[in-house]
Formats: C-alpha cells, structure tokens, sequence
C-alpha cells in the first residue's frame, strides 16, 4: 500500500511541477538554514569530555575583599595561595594549570617562535584523558622536584624536530632548556571547559606543555597567564604571580563518588571558614563546586548571537513551512474531483488522508535532500567569520541523517490540515459536478 501511494505521489507531483518545484524549495530553504545554525548550536553546546565529565569538577573560593563588586559569585579562577592550599586537600586527583605564550626554539642558530604553553600539575593528562603518541606526562615527583621536561602537540614536534617520536631531544623554552618526554595527538577539546580565560573555542591546540613548577621558575618578564586583581595595586600581580590579591590559577578535582563531592564541598567550607577566621578572607564562606557539564552552563558558553540567529532560522524555516502548507492545500483542493471519484470507488477517508501524508512526505524528502547543499554552503560561510567558534561549523553524518528526518518530519506536519481538508471532501457533490 505505501508503494502504491508514493507512486501515486511521484504521479501528481509530476502533473503539477511548477507548485511541486516552489514546495521543495520553500522546504530546502528552510531546512538549510535551520540545519546551519542547528549544526553550529549543537557543537557549540556539546560535551567537551564526555567520558570523563562526569568525575571533573571545578572548585571555586572567594577571597575578594567587602569593596571588591557586588557579584555574588566567587572568582572563576583561584589565588596562588589558594591553589597550592586547595592542592592539599584530599582527592583522588587534582591539577593546577595555567598559559601563556613562550618562545621556543629546537635549534639555536634559529630564531624562536612564540607558542601556547599549558602548564599543569601532573594529574592533568589522565584527568582529561589527553591522548599520548609517544612518551609519557611528568610525574608528581617530577613536579616537586621542578624538572625541565616538556610534552609537545604532534604539530609543534613536526615543526622543531620532523615528526616522528622527538622524545629525549632538547629545545629551549625562554632562556632554560628543557628535555622532551612526551608527544600528545592532537587535542583541543571543544569547549575548551579547562580554561575559559581567553573565549570558549579555539580552533589552535596547545602546542607544549611543562610542568607548573617548571613554568614558576622561567623569568616572571614572560608572565603567568591573565590575571584579575583588586586592592590598591592592581598591577603589582603581573609582577608577583604570589601576590594575594590575583586570581589566576585554574583548578579541578577528580571526585568519583557522590560522597566524595560532598566530602570535597564540606572541606571547601572548612577552608573558607578557616581563611575567614584568620581574617584573610572578608566574606563569609562563598564557595562553589560544579561538574563539568555545569561549569558550562553556568558560564553560558554559547554566545547570545548564535542562539539568536538559532531562532531566526528557526523562525525562517516555520514560514517555509507555512508556505508549503498553504501550496499544498490549494494543490489538494484542486484535486476534489479526483479524490470524490477515488471515494467512490472504495476509498476510505483513511486511505486519502494517508496517500496526502505520503505526498507532503516525499515533498519533504526531496526538500532535504536539496537543503544539504544550502547547509553545507551555510556552514561555509559561517566558518569564513571571524569568530572563535568557527572552525566547528562541520557536518557530520549523523547531522545529516537528522537533516533528512527534519525535513520529513516538518512536511509530515505541515500536511496534516491540508490532508485532513482533503480527506474531508464530500464525493456525491464532486461526482454531482462533473
């Protein structure tokens, strides 16, 4: 029966090309333009880690003082002091990390070159997960004993040394040397959830990695990484990355178990209440401790104008639909005479109802099959804007199945009242008029 109405479908599509044309390319319009920023929302939006996120949590301490704003919310990033006291609290793992921009160089004839340095305690490779081609992390013993040891990005390694497994060669990072223990595939998570400092999306990896310890003792001229500070002097964190009153270290824990998130919220409050105690801390106890997925949220990583031209599309491809719908109820009501005879003969008010729903079906088919295109030239010009999230406006092949089922899936809808209409018509009075 389903292959006796689409046949009948092609048939009456084929009778009325020019309305048939119009309806697929209201359709292909329309979903071309949804698929385009529904494909930009949906990895804008997705979960950076989501085999590990959710053990990660990120802490958060408030130790501004009663003068410093009004914002009830503690700073996103922790005090050195913080940091290394937080450090020594009971989980099962937790790193301190920060960036900046370092020059490097593999050879010293060579000019250096800037490059987007992590540094990290030893805990981040395995708490996110970061894949390894060669080598291996430093360990918490190489931290404490401030090894000059660096983990290059695949990139950055092919650069300096050729590729390949450039573990145990030399380079020089600012004026120090440092040995290479590590070389990591490419990895460049997308939010980057880790560190929101500088914007939510960075299309650029990290190029190297090397230990906070080791990173404390380059020349504080290279700088630790932004900053935001309070007191009188402001700026006197950019020259003491100790200095009590700038935050700028990030900070996440491993937790396991709920009773380890509780345990870990409590001991956050025991500090906060410690610190205030002592008087270092102004406030009283404001502390907070979000999973991952959270944190994102929290932090409304999607931009506002994405989930503005979200609707916009959206609302583009509702008046596609309400065009379709009215085309093809002019279509079916014009085919009265022929649905009257078809009742007739036997026909049920199901079977047109059905055979009406096929046709808006195949509509809707066609309509996504030429919408892919516009897509896919959509997504092209989104990722010739000079945004940061640009280089995520891809399809991939489950966007595309969901593309096709959208289109269905609307036209289905938008058939409904046309094929009801049409179901509806009174065969004696159209036989009568013939």
């Amino acid at each position: 029966m389903l292959a006796h109405d689409i046949a009948l479908a092609l048939r009456s599509l084929r009778r009325t090309p020019l309305s048939s044309a119009l309806m697929v390319l209201a359709v292909a319009l329309g979903i071309g333009t949804a698929m385009t920023m529904l494909v930009v929302l949906r990895n804008l939006s997705g979960d950076p880690l989501p085999q590990r996120s959710a053990v990660l949590y990120h802490p958060q301490v408030d130790p501004r003082p009663l003068g410093a704003g009004d914002d009830p919310e503690p700073p996103d990033d922790l005090t050195w002091h913080d940091a290394t006291a937080l450090f020594e609290l009971p989980a099962p793992r937790r790193t301190m990390t920060s960036s900046n921009w370092l020059p490097v160089r593999a050879d010293e004839r060579a000019p250096p070159t800037m490059q987007t340095t992590r540094a990290a305690t030893a805990d981040f490779f395995p708490m996110f997960d970061v894949p390894f081609l060669h080598g291996r992390g430093w360990t918490a013993e190489e931290d404490a004993a401030r090894a000059q040891v660096v983990v290059l990005d695949r990139d950055l390694s092919q650069r300096l040394f050729g590729g390949g497994d450039s573990v145990g060669r030399e380079l020089t990072i600012a004026t120090r040397s440092f040995r290479v223990i590590g070389v990591v595939d490419r990895w460049n998570p997308q939010p980057r959830f880790y560190d929101l400092n500088s914007g939510a999306f960075d299309a650029e990896p990290v190029g190297m990695f090397v230990p906070f310890s080791a990173w404390m003792d380059l020349p504080q001229d290279y700088g630790y990484g932004p900053m935001r500070c309070w007191g009188d002097d402001p700026g006197a964190g950019l020259h003491d990355p100790k200095t009590p009153h700038c935050t700028w270290v990030q900070f996440w824990v491993e937790l396991a178990t709920p009773a380890q998130v509780e345990g870990y919220r409590a001991a956050l409050a025991a500090y906060s209440r410690a610190q205030a105690e002592s008087g270092r801390f102004e406030r009283p106890p404001n502390v907070r401790l979000r999973g991952l997925v959270d944190w994102l949220d929290h932090k409304r990583v999607i931009p506002q104008t994405v989930r503005m031209q979200a609707w916009i599309a959206f609302g583009v491809l509702l008046v596609c639909l309400l065009n379709t719908l009215g085309l093809m109820l002019a279509k079916f009501l014009r085919k009265s005479s022929e649905i009257g005879i078809r009742r007739c003969l036997g026909a049920s008010r199901r079977a047109i109802f059905a055979q009406c729903l096929t046709e808006a079906g195949t509509l809707g088919l066609a309509g996504g099959l030429l919408g892919l295109p516009l897509a896919w030239l959509g997504l092209w010009l989104v990722r010739q804007q000079p945004v940061q999230y640009a280089a995520l406006a891809k399809l991939d092949p489950a966007m595309l199945a969901a593309a096709l089922g959208l289109a269905i899936a609307a036209t289905l809808c938008a058939g409904l009242w046309p094929a009801w209409r049409a179901s509806r018509v009174a065969p004696a009075l159209q036989v009568k008029s013939l």
